[in-house]
């Protein structure tokens, strides 16, 4: 198979390989049940690329309800495409069936927080029509 579909459980190791490529190393004492709270989400998805039964990119996407606005956002979590496979339009073409994703869930804009590292990002992200809103506050907590 050649294309988008849902992740499922046994998409695990190769999320995680392709997480390692974001610099998010040691995963493994935690992936599993994360995946799992994941595909158990109503307001997640999680999509797949591949090409001939590898997985190549995978798309992490969560629809959040607004309140004070008529339409409600997509937060694209996490977005990889193997470092071999870019530059083939795949991360153009899950973007584009994002976008169809967050229409049909009545969204009217995307987020995504990219790192200030991720330069070839941005300039994807800019390619694909994502403008820049600058200010991005976290707090961490202790567990």
């Amino acid at each position: 198979m050649t294309g988008i579909r849902l992740a499922t459980i046994n998409d695990t190791k190769s999320i995680q390989t392709l997480l390692a490529q974001l610099d998010y190393l040691n995963t493994q004492s935690f992936i599993v049940q994360k995946f799992h709270t994941l595909l158990n989400h109503p307001d997640a998805i999680t999509l797949i690329y591949e090409i001939n039964d590898t997985v190549v990119a995978f798309l992490s996407l969560h629809f959040i309800p607004q309140i004070a606005l008529e339409g409600d956002f997509m937060r694209i979590s996490y977005f990889v495409v193997e470092e071999s496979a870019r530059g083939k339009l795949i991360g153009q073409e899950l973007e584009a069936y994002c976008e169809g994703e967050a229409k049909k869930r009545h969204c009217n804009r995307i987020e995504v927080h990219c790192h200030t590292r991720r330069k070839d990002a941005h300039r994807f992200y800019e390619r694909q029509g994502y403008s820049e809103s600058p200010k991005y506050f976290i707090k961490l907590l202790n567990k």
